[in-house]
Protein backbone atom coordinates (compact mmCIF):
# COMPACT_ATOMS: atom_id res chain seq x y z
CA UNK A 1 0.00 0.00 0.00
CA UNK A 2 1.46 3.27 -1.06
CA UNK A 3 0.41 6.57 1.02
CA UNK A 4 -0.24 9.36 -1.19
CA UNK A 5 -1.59 11.46 1.91
CA UNK A 6 0.22 10.09 5.33
CA UNK A 7 -2.43 10.80 7.85
CA UNK A 8 -1.80 11.31 11.52
CA UNK A 9 -3.01 9.16 14.64
CA UNK A 10 -6.08 11.02 14.67
CA UNK A 11 -7.45 10.60 11.55
CA UNK A 12 -6.01 6.46 10.95
CA UNK A 13 -8.38 6.15 14.33
CA UNK A 14 -11.04 7.55 11.58
CA UNK A 15 -10.92 5.09 9.05
CA UNK A 16 -10.16 2.42 11.71
CA UNK A 17 -13.88 2.91 13.03
CA UNK A 18 -15.34 3.21 10.05
CA UNK A 19 -16.76 1.36 8.04
CA UNK A 20 -15.71 1.32 4.26
CA UNK A 21 -18.63 2.57 1.58
CA UNK A 22 -16.96 0.10 -1.06
CA UNK A 23 -17.74 1.24 -4.51
CA UNK A 24 -18.77 -1.54 -6.44
CA UNK A 25 -20.33 -0.29 -10.31
CA UNK A 26 -19.98 3.82 -11.27
CA UNK A 27 -23.52 3.97 -12.58
CA UNK A 28 -25.12 6.70 -10.29
CA UNK A 29 -27.00 9.72 -11.56
CA UNK A 30 -24.86 12.81 -10.53
CA UNK A 31 -26.40 14.87 -7.58
CA UNK A 32 -24.72 18.08 -6.15
CA UNK A 33 -25.16 19.44 -2.81
CA UNK A 34 -27.48 22.39 -2.33
CA UNK A 35 -24.79 24.46 -0.35
CA UNK A 36 -22.10 24.03 -2.60
CA UNK A 37 -24.36 25.03 -5.55
CA UNK A 38 -24.88 28.88 -4.71
CA UNK A 39 -21.70 30.34 -2.61
CA UNK A 40 -18.12 30.70 -3.26
CA UNK A 41 -16.56 27.17 -2.15
CA UNK A 42 -14.42 26.73 -5.17
CA UNK A 43 -11.65 28.92 -6.95
CA UNK A 44 -12.89 29.19 -10.72
CA UNK A 45 -9.45 29.38 -11.73
CA UNK A 46 -7.20 26.56 -13.03
CA UNK A 47 -3.93 28.91 -12.09
CA UNK A 48 -3.66 28.23 -8.81
CA UNK A 49 -5.42 30.30 -6.17
CA UNK A 50 -3.73 31.29 -2.34
CA UNK A 51 -6.17 34.88 -2.23
CA UNK A 52 -8.51 33.73 0.31
CA UNK A 53 -12.73 33.75 -0.45
CA UNK A 54 -13.92 36.11 2.16
CA UNK A 55 -17.88 36.06 1.61
CA UNK A 56 -20.69 37.38 3.48
CA UNK A 57 -24.82 38.16 2.54
CA UNK A 58 -27.24 38.08 5.22
CA UNK A 59 -26.59 35.85 7.87
CA UNK A 60 -24.47 33.11 6.01
CA UNK A 61 -20.65 33.69 6.14
CA UNK A 62 -18.00 31.76 4.19
CA UNK A 63 -14.28 31.31 4.60
CA UNK A 64 -12.16 29.53 1.78
CA UNK A 65 -8.32 29.63 2.29
CA UNK A 66 -6.02 27.86 0.27
CA UNK A 67 -2.29 26.42 0.88
CA UNK A 68 0.44 27.58 -1.04
CA UNK A 69 1.77 24.03 -1.80
CA UNK A 70 -1.36 23.24 -3.81
CA UNK A 71 -3.32 26.04 -4.04
CA UNK A 72 -7.13 26.05 -3.93
CA UNK A 73 -9.64 23.95 -4.72
CA UNK A 74 -11.51 24.55 -7.87
CA UNK A 75 -14.38 23.71 -9.32
CA UNK A 76 -13.07 21.44 -11.53
CA UNK A 77 -12.09 19.65 -7.96
CA UNK A 78 -15.58 19.76 -6.87
CA UNK A 79 -16.50 16.70 -9.19
CA UNK A 80 -14.93 14.08 -6.73
CA UNK A 81 -17.93 15.43 -4.22
CA UNK A 82 -20.45 15.52 -6.52
CA UNK A 83 -19.72 12.39 -7.61
CA UNK A 84 -19.56 11.33 -3.96
CA UNK A 85 -22.77 12.61 -3.08
CA UNK A 86 -23.93 10.51 -6.46
CA UNK A 87 -22.96 7.31 -4.94
CA UNK A 88 -24.02 7.60 -1.29
CA UNK A 89 -27.64 8.76 -2.63
CA UNK A 90 -27.76 5.84 -5.00
CA UNK A 91 -26.72 3.43 -2.77
CA UNK A 92 -29.54 4.60 -0.11
CA UNK A 93 -32.07 4.60 -2.66
CA UNK A 94 -31.34 1.04 -3.05
CA UNK A 95 -31.48 0.27 0.68
CA UNK A 96 -27.91 0.37 1.34
CA UNK A 97 -25.85 2.03 3.93
CA UNK A 98 -23.32 4.72 3.62
CA UNK A 99 -20.18 5.71 5.06
CA UNK A 100 -17.94 8.67 4.97
CA UNK A 101 -15.21 6.40 4.11
CA UNK A 102 -15.02 5.91 0.27
CA UNK A 103 -13.10 3.09 -1.28
CA UNK A 104 -13.20 3.31 -4.91
CA UNK A 105 -10.83 2.65 -8.00
CA UNK A 106 -9.65 6.08 -10.88
CA UNK A 107 -11.03 4.18 -13.12
CA UNK A 108 -14.76 3.60 -11.54
CA UNK A 109 -13.85 8.03 -10.52
CA UNK A 110 -13.03 8.86 -14.35
CA UNK A 111 -15.13 7.06 -16.05
CA UNK A 112 -18.61 7.77 -14.36
CA UNK A 113 -17.82 11.56 -15.49
CA UNK A 114 -17.11 10.81 -19.03
CA UNK A 115 -13.14 11.39 -18.74
CA UNK A 116 -10.51 9.68 -20.04
CA UNK A 117 -9.31 7.07 -18.00
CA UNK A 118 -5.18 7.46 -18.64
CA UNK A 119 -2.02 8.06 -16.75
CA UNK A 120 -2.38 11.79 -17.21
CA UNK A 121 -5.79 11.68 -15.89
CA UNK A 122 -5.16 9.70 -12.86
CA UNK A 123 -1.99 11.96 -11.95
CA UNK A 124 -4.84 14.89 -12.40
CA UNK A 125 -6.88 13.32 -10.21
CA UNK A 126 -4.27 12.82 -7.51
CA UNK A 127 -3.74 16.40 -7.48
CA UNK A 128 -7.48 17.34 -7.46
CA UNK A 129 -7.16 15.04 -4.02
CA UNK A 130 -4.82 17.51 -2.45
CA UNK A 131 -6.22 20.40 -3.05
CA UNK A 132 -9.44 19.17 -2.11
CA UNK A 133 -7.59 17.94 1.21
CA UNK A 134 -5.42 20.97 1.96
CA UNK A 135 -8.31 23.67 1.32
CA UNK A 136 -9.51 24.72 4.82
CA UNK A 137 -13.31 25.92 4.96
CA UNK A 138 -14.87 28.14 7.33
CA UNK A 139 -18.65 29.02 7.18
CA UNK A 140 -21.99 29.29 9.09
CA UNK A 141 -23.64 27.24 6.95
CA UNK A 142 -25.11 24.45 9.33
CA UNK A 143 -22.91 25.21 11.78
CA UNK A 144 -24.37 27.48 13.87
CA UNK A 145 -23.19 29.99 16.51
CA UNK A 146 -19.91 28.55 17.27
CA UNK A 147 -18.73 28.54 13.82
CA UNK A 148 -15.37 30.40 13.69
CA UNK A 149 -13.99 27.96 15.93
CA UNK A 150 -15.03 24.98 13.55
CA UNK A 151 -13.40 24.22 10.26
CA UNK A 152 -12.86 21.67 7.30
CA UNK A 153 -11.07 20.43 4.45
CA UNK A 154 -13.18 18.44 1.53
CA UNK A 155 -11.26 15.72 1.96
CA UNK A 156 -10.27 14.52 5.42
CA UNK A 157 -7.17 12.22 4.37
CA UNK A 158 -6.92 9.82 0.97
CA UNK A 159 -4.46 6.97 0.25
CA UNK A 160 -4.25 5.15 -2.93
CA UNK A 161 -3.29 1.69 -2.90
CA UNK A 162 -0.88 -0.26 -5.47
CA UNK A 163 0.65 -3.39 -5.55
CA UNK A 164 4.77 -4.32 -5.41
CA UNK A 165 4.86 -4.04 -9.07
CA UNK A 166 3.38 -0.07 -9.00
CA UNK A 167 -0.23 -0.82 -10.17
CA UNK A 168 -2.46 1.37 -8.82
CA UNK A 169 -4.98 -1.19 -7.37
CA UNK A 170 -7.39 1.72 -5.43
CA UNK A 171 -7.75 4.49 -3.62
CA UNK A 172 -9.57 5.83 -0.49
CA UNK A 173 -11.16 8.80 1.10
CA UNK A 174 -12.74 10.31 4.27
CA UNK A 175 -15.65 13.15 3.80
CA UNK A 176 -16.08 15.41 6.10
CA UNK A 177 -18.96 15.20 8.52
CA UNK A 178 -20.22 18.63 7.21
CA UNK A 179 -20.69 17.47 3.53
CA UNK A 180 -21.56 14.12 4.04
CA UNK A 181 -24.60 15.48 6.22
CA UNK A 182 -25.37 17.75 3.68
CA UNK A 183 -25.83 14.60 1.10
CA UNK A 184 -27.88 12.46 4.02
CA UNK A 185 -30.16 15.54 4.15
CA UNK A 186 -32.87 14.52 1.17
CA UNK A 187 -33.90 18.34 0.86
CA UNK A 188 -30.16 19.14 0.35
CA UNK A 189 -29.33 17.45 -2.90
CA UNK A 190 -30.56 17.94 -6.55
CA UNK A 191 -30.10 16.14 -9.03
CA UNK A 192 -28.05 17.77 -12.03
CA UNK A 193 -27.73 17.03 -15.97
CA UNK A 194 -24.91 14.59 -16.98
CA UNK A 195 -23.76 17.20 -19.54
CA UNK A 196 -22.64 19.65 -16.42
CA UNK A 197 -19.20 17.72 -16.69
CA UNK A 198 -18.64 18.21 -20.08
CA UNK A 199 -18.73 22.23 -19.47
CA UNK A 200 -15.32 23.79 -19.70
CA UNK A 201 -15.31 26.82 -17.89
CA UNK A 202 -14.69 28.15 -14.64
CA UNK A 203 -17.62 30.22 -14.44
CA UNK A 204 -19.56 28.04 -16.94
CA UNK A 205 -19.81 25.55 -14.52
CA UNK A 206 -20.33 27.91 -11.45
CA UNK A 207 -23.48 29.35 -13.39
CA UNK A 208 -24.70 26.40 -14.29
CA UNK A 209 -25.43 25.63 -10.43
CA UNK A 210 -26.18 28.42 -9.79
CA UNK A 211 -28.95 28.03 -12.18
CA UNK A 212 -30.09 24.45 -11.19
CA UNK A 213 -30.33 25.68 -7.68
CA UNK A 214 -32.32 28.92 -8.21
CA UNK A 215 -34.15 28.64 -11.53
CA UNK A 216 -34.86 24.80 -11.09
CA UNK A 217 -37.80 24.11 -13.65
CA UNK A 218 -39.76 27.55 -12.51
CA UNK A 219 -41.49 28.81 -15.78
CA UNK A 220 -39.81 32.16 -14.87
CA UNK A 221 -36.72 30.86 -14.32
CA UNK A 222 -34.21 34.09 -11.99
CA UNK A 223 -32.90 36.93 -12.48
CA UNK A 224 -29.71 38.31 -10.71
CA UNK A 225 -27.99 41.57 -10.92
CA UNK A 226 -24.44 40.51 -12.20
CA UNK A 227 -22.98 42.52 -9.63
CA UNK A 228 -24.34 39.90 -6.99
CA UNK A 229 -23.87 37.36 -9.09
CA UNK A 230 -19.69 38.56 -8.89
CA UNK A 231 -19.42 38.55 -5.47
CA UNK A 232 -21.66 35.10 -4.74
CA UNK A 233 -18.86 33.55 -7.37
CA UNK A 234 -15.79 34.33 -5.65
CA UNK A 235 -13.83 35.51 -8.77
CA UNK A 236 -10.91 37.23 -8.70
CA UNK A 237 -11.62 39.09 -12.11
CA UNK A 238 -13.08 43.04 -12.22
CA UNK A 239 -16.48 42.96 -12.72
CA UNK A 240 -16.07 44.72 -15.92
CA UNK A 241 -14.75 41.74 -17.26
CA UNK A 242 -16.82 39.04 -15.89
CA UNK A 243 -19.79 40.87 -16.94
CA UNK A 244 -18.07 40.54 -19.91
CA UNK A 245 -17.55 36.72 -19.81
CA UNK A 246 -21.43 36.48 -18.60
CA UNK A 247 -22.36 38.45 -21.92
CA UNK A 248 -20.62 36.13 -24.08
CA UNK A 249 -21.88 32.71 -22.14
CA UNK A 250 -25.35 34.36 -23.14
CA UNK A 251 -24.72 34.48 -26.82
CA UNK A 252 -23.06 30.92 -26.53
CA UNK A 253 -25.80 28.83 -24.38
CA UNK A 254 -23.76 26.25 -23.24
CA UNK A 255 -25.89 25.61 -19.79
CA UNK A 256 -27.08 22.28 -20.52
CA UNK A 257 -31.25 22.75 -20.14
CA UNK A 258 -30.90 26.74 -19.79
CA UNK A 259 -30.93 29.59 -21.47
CA UNK A 260 -29.59 32.91 -20.43
CA UNK A 261 -30.24 36.00 -21.05
CA UNK A 262 -28.96 39.97 -20.20
CA UNK A 263 -31.69 42.45 -19.11
CA UNK A 264 -31.30 45.96 -18.34
CA UNK A 265 -33.05 48.21 -15.43
CA UNK A 266 -32.33 51.78 -16.37
CA UNK A 267 -28.45 51.22 -15.40
CA UNK A 268 -28.68 48.03 -14.40
CA UNK A 269 -27.22 45.00 -15.90
CA UNK A 270 -29.04 41.80 -15.22
CA UNK A 271 -28.76 38.04 -16.17
CA UNK A 272 -31.75 36.39 -16.10
CA UNK A 273 -31.79 32.10 -16.01
CA UNK A 274 -34.86 29.95 -17.64
CA UNK A 275 -35.29 26.13 -17.83
CA UNK A 276 -35.42 24.94 -21.28
CA UNK A 277 -37.16 21.33 -20.35
CA UNK A 278 -38.16 19.78 -17.02
CA UNK A 279 -35.83 18.37 -14.75
CA UNK A 280 -35.57 15.68 -12.31
CA UNK A 281 -36.36 17.03 -8.72
CA UNK A 282 -34.69 17.06 -5.23
CA UNK A 283 -33.43 13.46 -4.16
CA UNK A 284 -37.17 11.66 -2.41
CA UNK A 285 -35.63 9.05 -0.08
CA UNK A 286 -34.09 9.45 3.00
CA UNK A 287 -30.35 8.27 3.63
CA UNK A 288 -28.78 6.12 6.37
CA UNK A 289 -24.82 5.59 6.95
CA UNK A 290 -21.83 3.54 6.63
CA UNK A 291 -22.04 0.69 4.43
CA UNK A 292 -21.39 -0.78 0.61
CA UNK A 293 -22.97 0.35 -2.94
CA UNK A 294 -22.96 0.73 -6.46
CA UNK A 295 -21.07 3.67 -7.50
CA UNK A 296 -20.12 6.51 -10.18
CA UNK A 297 -17.23 7.58 -11.26
CA UNK A 298 -15.61 11.54 -11.20
CA UNK A 299 -13.25 13.33 -12.52
CA UNK A 300 -9.91 15.64 -11.70
CA UNK A 301 -9.29 18.85 -12.02
CA UNK A 302 -6.49 21.16 -13.90
CA UNK A 303 -7.75 20.22 -17.44
CA UNK A 304 -6.38 23.27 -19.80
CA UNK A 305 -8.95 25.96 -20.15
CA UNK A 306 -8.66 29.54 -18.50
CA UNK A 307 -10.07 30.25 -15.25
CA UNK A 308 -12.72 32.91 -15.51
CA UNK A 309 -13.50 32.40 -18.78
CA UNK A 310 -16.26 30.60 -20.71
CA UNK A 311 -15.66 27.96 -23.45
CA UNK A 312 -18.28 26.33 -25.93
CA UNK A 313 -21.01 26.81 -28.36
CA UNK A 314 -24.19 26.28 -28.17
CA UNK A 315 -26.60 28.94 -29.63
CA UNK A 316 -30.25 28.62 -28.72
CA UNK A 317 -32.63 31.00 -30.65
CA UNK A 318 -35.25 30.52 -28.17
CA UNK A 319 -37.80 32.94 -28.50
CA UNK A 320 -37.72 35.75 -26.21
CA UNK A 321 -40.24 36.59 -23.50
CA UNK A 322 -40.02 39.32 -20.87
CA UNK A 323 -41.25 38.14 -17.28
CA UNK A 324 -43.08 40.80 -15.41
CA UNK A 325 -41.68 40.05 -11.74
CA UNK A 326 -38.33 39.39 -10.28
CA UNK A 327 -38.79 36.01 -9.20
CA UNK A 328 -38.36 36.12 -5.27
CA UNK A 329 -38.96 32.57 -4.28
CA UNK A 330 -35.73 31.31 -2.82
CA UNK A 331 -34.06 32.47 0.16
CA UNK A 332 -33.28 35.65 1.39
CA UNK A 333 -29.67 36.03 0.20
CA UNK A 334 -29.40 34.85 -3.18
CA UNK A 335 -31.96 38.03 -4.79
CA UNK A 336 -30.87 40.54 -1.52
CA UNK A 337 -29.91 43.12 -3.99
CA UNK A 338 -33.26 42.81 -5.53
CA UNK A 339 -35.31 42.22 -2.61
CA UNK A 340 -34.37 45.75 -1.51
CA UNK A 341 -35.16 47.97 -4.32
CA UNK A 342 -38.41 46.13 -5.01
CA UNK A 343 -39.12 47.35 -1.57
CA UNK A 344 -38.21 51.03 -2.80
CA UNK A 345 -41.09 50.33 -6.20
CA UNK A 346 -37.60 49.53 -8.64
CA UNK A 347 -37.25 46.16 -7.91
CA UNK A 348 -35.61 43.98 -10.97
CA UNK A 349 -38.71 43.68 -13.25
CA UNK A 350 -41.13 44.79 -10.27
CA UNK A 351 -41.80 43.73 -7.00
CA UNK A 352 -42.11 39.80 -6.76
CA UNK A 353 -45.41 37.80 -6.26
CA UNK A 354 -44.04 35.50 -3.59
CA UNK A 355 -41.44 36.71 -0.72
CA UNK A 356 -38.84 34.18 0.35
Amino acid sequence: MSGASRPDSKHRSERQRLDPFVVATGDASPRDQRDLMERPFFSLSKTPRTKPILYKAADVEVQVLGMPEHGMATIWDADVLIWAASEIVAAENHGLRTSRFFRFTPYQLLRGVGRPTGNQQYLLLKASLARLQSTVIATTIRNGVQWRRRQFSWINEWEEMTTREGRVEGMEFVLPEWFYNGVVDRSLVLTIDPDYFRLTGGIERWLYRVARKHAGHQQHGWLFEIGHLHAKSGSLARISDFALDLRRIALRQPLPGYRLSIEREGRRELLRIRPVQQFTVPVDEPVNRIGRSGAKGIGTSGAGLSADQAHGSQLSLWSETRNPAANLESNRESNSSLLARAKRGRGAGAAGRRTP
